[in-house]
C-alpha cells in the first residue's frame, strides 16, 4: 500500500489564507479555510469553541446542500431542490453558499469575504451554469440560516450556583472567579442527534472507588505545572494540542481531502459529515458537563483530603501544566469528544487506509507530530489532557465514547447515498 504524507498547517491569518488558497483548485477547501480564519478572528480572544463549530457547521451544511442539490448522488441535509439543472456549477455554488453564509454571520468581514467569492467564481466560466450555481447556493444558505435562526444558541447562558460538597465542581485557580461558560449550550437544537441526551455517559467514578483514585493519582503526577515525573515528550503532547481541538480536525481533514483529490461533490459530503458531527459533539458533551458537574483535577488535588479515599492526598498548591482550566465541569473530556468524532468520520469517509501524518500545532508553530492514521492522532490528542492538567483519564474514556456513538450516528444516518455504499466506505 502506498504512503500518504499529509502535513496540516493551522493559524493563518485571513488576509494571506485568502490571497494563498484562491489559487487551489478544489472549491470547497477553499472556503472551509476561509470559513475557519474567519471565525477564529472574528473577535480577540477568538470565539469559544462552540460559536466556531456552531458557524463551520452552518457553512459545511449549506454547501453540500447548495451541491447536493445539483449532484443529486445523496440524500440532502435539509433542503430538498426541484427544478434544478444538473448543469449547474457546482463551483459557484459552493462558493456562493459559503458565502452568503459568512456574510450573513461576519458582516464586518464583508469586504474580504467579497473578494473571494469573486476569485472562486472567476474559476468558473460565464454563463447560465454559473448563474445557476450562484442562486442555487445563495437561496440554499438563506434556508439553512433560518433553520438555525432560532436554535438557541443565543439565549442568555443558565445561571450556575457552584456546589461545596467534594466531587461538586467548583470555580478554578489561578483564573477563578470565572463563571462556568456555555451553561445553556444542551438546550440548542442539534444539526443532527435526535436529542443532546441522546448518548449521554453514564456517571463518573465514585470518589472512593479505584478507578477515580487511579485517575486521581495519574493526573496529580504527570500534569502538574513542571512536574519531574512527566516525560518531556509528555509535556510536550500536552502543550502542543492546547488549541481549539475542532480546527486540528478541519486542517487534517483538508489535507487529506487534497491528497485524494476528491470532486466538489466529494468534499462537500466530507466536511458537512464532520462539522455537523463535531457541532454535536459540542451539544452532547455540554449535556453530560452540566448534568454531572464534576470537578477539575485541580480542585480535586487541592481538596482531596475531603473526598474520603484513603488513597488520595491533597496537594494545596497544585496548578495544571497548562496553567488555566477551561471554565467548565470536567466529566467527559471535550478534546476526547470532538477527537473520537473527527478520527471516526475520517475513517469512515476514507476507509481503512493508513495514512502518515504529521500535523502542526497551532499553539506551537514549527514543530510537528507524525501518526500512522487518524485514531492514532485522535489517541494522542485525548491523553495529552491528562498531560496538560486539565482531565482524569475516565473524563477521556467516557468521552471517547460519546464521540464514536455521535459520529457513528451522523455518518450513519445522514447525507447517506442514494443507491448504496459510498466510494471512499467500506475500504
Amino acid at each position: 500500500m502506498k504512503t500518504k504524507h499529509i502535513i496540516v498547517a493551522a493559524g493563518i491569518a485571513c488576509a494571506a489564507l485568502i490571497t494563498s488558497y484562491s489559487s487551489r483548485a478544489d472549491i470547497v477547501t477553499d472556503w472551509n479555510q476561509t470559513a475557519e480564519t474567519v471565525i477564529r478572528t472574528a473577535s480577540t480572544p477568538p470565539p469559544p469553541p462552540p460559536i466556531q463549530v456552531r458557524a463551520l457547521a452552518t457553512v459545511n451544511a449549506a454547501i453540500y446542500d447548495a451541491v447536493n442539490g445539483i449532484e443529486r448522488t445523496h440524500q440532502p441535509y435539509l433542503i430538498r431542490l426541484s427544478g434544478v439543472l444538473p448543469s449547474a456549477s457546482q463551483d459557484a455554488a459552493a462558493a456562493a453558499a459559503a458565502h452568503e453564509v459568512l456574510v450573513t454571520l461576519y458582516p464586518l468581514f464583508r469586504a474580504q469575504l467579497d473578494g473571494q467569492l469573486q476569485q472562486s467564481l472567476a474559476q468558473v466560466p460565464d454563463g447560465g451554469k454559473k448563474t445557476d450555481g450562484v442562486r442555487i447556493g445563495h437561496d440554499v444558505a438563506d434556508s439553512i440560516l433560518a433553520r438555525r435562526s432560532n436554535d438557541g444558541s443565543a439565549a442568555q447562558p443558565i445561571a450556575f450556583v457552584f456546589g461545596n460538597a467534594p466531587g461538586d465542581y467548583q470555580s478554578t485557580p489561578p483564573n477563578f472567579p470565572l463563571q462556568p461558560q456555555f451553561t445553556h449550550w444542551s438546550h440548542v437544537t442539534p444539526f443532527a442527534l435526535e436529542r443532546a441526551n441522546q448518548f449521554r455517559p453514564g456517571p463518573p467514578p465514585a470518589l472512593t472507588s479505584n478507578a477515580y483514585s487511579d485517575g486521581f493519582n495519574e493526573i496529580k503526577s504527570l500534569g502538574m505545572m513542571n512536574s519531574a515525573t512527566a516525560s518531556a515528550e509528555q509535556a510536550l503532547t500536552g502543550r502542543f494540542w492546547n488549541g481549539a481541538i475542532q480546527n486540528y480536525w478541519n486542517e487534517i481533514a483538508q489535507t487529506a481531502s487534497l491528497d485524494r483529490h476528491l470532486t466538489t461533490a466529494q468534499n462537500a459530503r466530507l466536511f458537512a459529515l464532520l462539522n455537523l458531527a463535531l457541532a454535536d459533539g459540542v451539544i452532547a458533551f455540554y449535556d453530560a458537563k452540566y448534568t454531572y458537574d464534576f470537578w477539575r483535577p485541580v480542585t480535586a488535588i487541592r481538596a482531596a483530603d475531603t473526598d474520603q479515599n484513603p488513597e488520595t492526598v491533597a496537594d494545596p498548591n497544585w496548578l495544571p501544566e497548562n496553567g488555566n482550566t477551561a471554565p467548565d465541569p470536567s466529566y467527559p473530556g471535550a478534546h476526547a469528544v470532538l477527537s473520537a468524532v473527527g478520527a471516526r468520520v475520517l475513517t469512515a469517509f476514507f476507509g481503512q487506509d493508513h495514512f502518515n501524518l504529521s500535523v502542526t500545532s497551532e499553539v506551537l508553530p514549527g514543530v510537528a507530530r507524525s501518526f500512522s492514521t487518524f485514531g492514532d492522532a485522535a489517541q494522542e490528542a485525548t491523553l495529552s489532557r491528562i498531560f496538560a492538567g486539565q482531565h482524569f483519564r475516565f473524563d477521556l474514556t467516557a468521552g471517547q465514547q460519546l464521540g464514536r456513538e455521535v459520529a457513528d450516528f451522523v455518518v450513519g444516518g445522514f447525507l447517506t447515498h442514494r443507491d448504496g455504499p459510498d466510494e471512499f466506505e467500506n475500504r
